[in-house]
């Protein structure tokens, strides 16, 4: 056997359609090109499926250049491979040696249901970019480069932020299942620029909505997001996040009013209670967050807390 061949063993997970129980399935690969790409191993392993009669294994991809964000699935339980600041497209088979047991299984997160094998629906997070990622202005021919002066320092920051791609590793390795690295990537690229800032609460307010109703966890400092993420996204961006959302609360009279097709079809199908009372009637959809409100409630208490105590420690300091 060539040196530059290996022989491995694939445990794939296989589900038929969402829903259905899900099994791993052993795969021995015979032969696989350490040259190879991890995802044209996969395609060689479908194609000697389909001419034994078997279902080939499903699997997101693109571009196949570590740009679209459309592959991914947790390998050897760290999402995109053991390589850092790579997408699974971008892992080659040398990283792997001979006779190595190799476990393949898609993004575990309730937002991210199942579609076949290791195919997921990411739609939740092209909602919650629809909740307010963007700049809503008519844009018309482009504007001079420097109509608008930008301190390079800020361009660069918001450059890194911007850099996120949604693929969703962050998501699939943190153990509450949260997207705050991904939200607060698309918050800061535009609230470090002038251009963002008109709508930066709104923004703050309604994308952290979205991101509570669609079963997304909480931020715990795990800190497991930014290193799997394969464009090196920093958590500085969730504690600018989290400032703009503070901020959004507390000096802002920005409303959030949370688009019903956004809101997952479990709540859509819930029924009240029998004897329960019924809610009036409201003309405006109100955002249903989980965890949201009493976050907000409870960080204006603080933040106006904090501001009382740095009001009183400063007077003392004046006259010691």
């Amino acid at each position: 056997m060539s040196t530059d061949t290996i022989n491995i063993t694939l445990k794939v997970w296989r589900q038929e359609r969402p829903g259905d129980k899900g099994r791993f399935e052993t795969i021995p690969v015979s032969g696989v090109d350490s040259h190879m790409s991890f995802l044209e191993m996969l395609d060689t392993v479908n194609e000697k499926l389909i001419l034994e009669g078997k279902d080939p294994i499903a699997f997101d991809n693109d571009c196949r250049e570590g740009i679209c964000g459309t592959c991914g699935c947790v390998v050897d339980g760290i999402p995109h491979g053991p390589n850092k600041a790579m997408t699974l497209c971008q892992l080659h088979m040398r990283k792997f040696a001979d006779g190595d047991v190799i476990a393949v299984e898609p993004w575990r997160a309730r937002a991210f249901k199942v579609v076949k094998d290791l195919m997921v629906d990411r739609s939740p997070l092209d909602k919650i970019i629809q909740a307010g990622g963007y700049v809503s202005v008519n844009t018309g021919s482009a504007p001079d480069a420097n109509a608008i002066p930008i301190p390079m320092e800020v361009a660069e920051k918001a450059m890194d932020a911007a850099a996120c791609i949604g693929c969703g590793a962050c998501v699939a390795t943190c153990p509450n299942a949260s997207a705050m690295l991904f939200v607060s990537a698309k918050v800061s690229q535009l609230a470090l620029l002038p251009q963002g800032r008109p709508e930066a609460a709104q923004r703050a307010l309604s994308m952290v909505a979205t991101m509570d109703a669609l079963a997304f966890g909480n931020c715990t400092n795990h800190k497991a997001c930014e290193a799997v993420c394969p464009k090196e996204v920093s958590i500085v961006n969730i504690a600018r996040l989290n400032r703009e959302f503070f901020k959004a609360g507390v000096a802002s009279d920005a409303e959030v009013h949370l688009n019903p097709a956004l809101v997952p079809e479990t709540e859509k199908r819930a029924k009240p209670t029998a004897g329960a009372p019924k809610a009036p009637k409201s003309s405006k959809p109100v955002a249903k967050s989980t965890s949201g409100g009493m976050v907000l409630t409870g960080s204006i208490y603080i933040l106006t807390f904090l501001f009382v105590l740095g009001f009183i420690w400063q007077s003392l300091a004046s006259f010691l």
